[in-house]
């Protein structure tokens, strides 16, 4: 529903209007966009102001150019006047079979290490083992669904209190997600940003000598050192698959491997 609420808002509002506001939020020049799309820069402004409607292709090629995201090329094209160019399924859907078998290889393929599989708005939709075993101990209003992964992480009442270079984490984090909001205009992920930037913890930006910004946590057992890593379906054409990621949690050091590997047996 939110997803039909936001292309019916931008159905309103004229196409030339939002790839203005995209330009703008690129910061790239009418000048610079029409030679990246191969248009001339008066046509682009007359797409702009309106004086010109654009073809489908049009708005594809510009949209390309801008980078927008696919939910977003979709609100162009309706905006424009013509049928969106992705579809989107639940992920339960029988024609989105391949993509849960994919995923249930990869969720499987790294335990006992943790991995969970998030929409773009963060929220936790599937997860291996080796992620339940460190959430034990925290709110119970944070685990109801949704189940937002990031503010699980960074609310005190989540895992914010054993991560013990939370300053640091944080600022990983919430730079990513500031990064996230700007390349994709979700009001959604602005919002989270907003909310999170609330949340007591500090701030502290990378060292030039960090290589991959490590979470470490707090364990019976002794700290727990991870980096991350992110995989996607890159050449997904439904909304659904395009905006899922799986983030998996590898051991930094040989005690991590060896820790987790006892917590799942």
């Amino acid at each position: 529903m939110a997803a039909l609420s936001q292309i019916d808002s931008a159905s309103k509002t004229p196409v030339g209007t939002l790839l203005r506001d995209w330009r703008s939020r690129r910061r790239i020049s009418q000048l610079d966009l029409s030679i990246e799309a191969d248009i001339s820069s008066r046509h682009l402004s007359y797409v702009e102001t309106g004086r010109s409607q654009p073809s489908r292709a049009m708005v594809l090629r510009l949209a390309e150019a801008l980078e927008v995201p696919p939910r977003e090329q979709n609100q162009l094209l309706v905006a424009a006047g013509f049928a969106p160019a992705f579809g989107e399924r639940p992920l339960d859907d029988p024609d989105m079979g391949s993509i849960r078998e994919g995923i249930e290889r990869v969720l499987t393929a790294f335990e006992p290490y943790p991995a969970l599989v998030v929409d773009r708005s963060w929220n936790l939709l599937q997860a291996n083992s080796g992620v339940s075993a460190l959430l034990t101990g925290l709110a119970p209003h944070l685990l109801e669904p949704p189940v937002n992964v990031l503010r699980l992480s960074l609310h005190p009442d989540g895992l914010a209190p054993r991560i013990r270079n939370l300053a640091a984490w944080r600022g990983h984090v919430l730079a990513r997600l500031g990064r996230e909001a700007a390349v994709t205009g979700s009001p959604t992920v602005a919002a989270l940003l907003e909310e999170l930037l609330d949340l007591p913890g500090g701030l502290e930006g990378t060292h030039d000598d960090v290589v991959a910004m490590p979470l470490v946590l707090a364990s019976p057992g002794g700290d727990l050192r991870f980096v991350s890593t992110i995989t996607t379906f890159g050449t997904a054409l439904d909304l659904t698959a395009a905006e899922l990621s799986i983030e998996a949690f590898l051991p930094a050091d040989a005690a991590t491997a060896k820790a987790l590997t006892t917590l799942s047996g």
